[in-house]
């Protein structure tokens, strides 16, 4: 999925990684925001992502995790509590990006999150994933639809 001669693409797909892997690990832990950006910056991986993309989304989204579920509920089917940790994590980054990420099309949050749910989350796992975020953007992207 790596576009040639585009590095950014590449960085920004590593931090989105990264920041699925750190909301993971926040739904099952106790970890404050310091504690997560740290440990997530202490890796060397760190060097090779789009690390102020990746700083600025963990903290958007751990200080408004409550009310990104809250906005997320009225698209999925099945109560928030008892979806995948993964699922939940992928969803949570894609409906973030939709709602402030506006110089990023849909269409790429969508793909990028696809690839996030074929890497990380249950075999099928990816079409909920698609189906929830096409919902989404047909209510708050939809001028992008026409």
């Amino acid at each position: 999925m790596n576009q040639a001669g585009s590095s950014s693409y590449s960085e920004r797909s590593r931090a989105r990684e990264m920041l699925v892997q750190s909301l993971y690990q926040m739904q099952l832990t106790d970890h404050g925001k310091d504690e997560l950006l740290s440990q997530f910056q202490d890796r060397p991986e760190y060097s090779k992502i789009d690390q102020q993309y990746f700083d600025e989304l963990l903290v958007k989204i751990y200080d408004n995790w409550s009310d990104l579920q809250k906005k997320l509920e009225q698209y999925v089917d099945i109560p928030i509590s008892q979806m995948d940790p993964v699922e939940l994590a992928i969803l949570i980054l894609g409906y973030q990006e939709l709602e402030s990420q506006l110089d990023i099309p849909f269409r790429v949050i969508i793909d990028e999150s696809i690839n996030l749910a074929k890497t990380f989350g249950s075999v099928d796992g990816f079409k909920y994933i698609n189906a929830v975020l096409d919902r989404v953007v047909k209510k708050i992207r939809s001028s992008e639809l026409q």
